[in-house]
């Protein structure tokens, strides 16, 4: 899963960025509206934390473009303005959660999660794919009822090809999505063959099928039939 957190005080993107961080997910911080404005045009992400009040910009304009430019990622305005005029213009451009400052880093945990079970699989807290079942809240993976011992990176890349089944997916796509931004830009992607490979084995291991695929020349596809 990849965040990008947008707020401009330090020492508050930094704790939310630690916290996350130690969760599992990937996580970009833009401390205001310019960086901010470049990361949504350049990079994709799982959810997007955006502060209305920055010393450049509105947050709420950022909702805006990333609904222009039909971002499948998650919305949650967080926000010292606890104005009922804010929240109902965030909802009506469409971010999908408001909430206000001071919040418990565990409060966002639960609304991140929640928010990205809606979005990536209808709601689901159970996904299943042939003989494998992914329980996201928990990090876990089985295959034919067995848990698979997988490091964090194995599982962000069974998530990734899961959540996009049937779709290829280039390289440069896998590095920045699961291993942060400029990952997509470094000169060898063999570690992506790697770790792609070590995660086909454990899941034939279990008896589980061969179901990423390698186009070649392109990149890779989980594909089930």
């Amino acid at each position: 899963m990849k965040i990008l957190i947008i707020e401009d005080e330090r020492s508050l993107a930094d704790s939310i960025h630690k916290y996350l961080k130690q969760e599992g997910y990937v996580c970009e911080t833009a401390l205001d509206y310019a960086t901010a404005h470049q990361k949504i045009y350049v990079y994709e992400y799982d959810c997007v934390l955006v502060d209305i009040t920055l010393p450049d910009g509105n947050g709420l304009k950022l909702v805006d473009e990333l609904k222009e430019m039909e971002s499948e990622a998650g919305i949650i305005i967080v926000s010292a303005r606890d104005s009922l005029d804010d929240r109902i213009r965030g909802l009506e451009l469409g971010s999908d959660d408001y909430l206000t400052k001071p919040f418990h880093l565990s409060e966002l945990n639960a609304r991140i999660k929640a928010l990205i079970r809606r979005k990536q699989h209808k709601g689901d807290r159970i996904i299943e794919e042939q003989e494998l079942k992914i329980i996201p809240d928990k990090k876990e993976v089985y295959v034919n009822d067995e848990q698979l011992d997988l490091t964090a990176k194995e599982y962000d890349l069974l998530f990734y090809f899961i959540t996009n089944k049937n779709r290829v997916l280039t390289k440069e796509a896998i590095a920045e999505r699961v291993w942060g931004d400029h990952f997509d830009l470094v000169d060898s992607f063999d570690f992506i063959y790697v770790h792609i490979n070590n995660l086909r084995k454990k899941i034939k291991a279990k008896g589980g099928g061969d179901y990423i695929r390698t186009v070649y020349g392109m990149g890779y596809k989980f594909k089930t039939s």
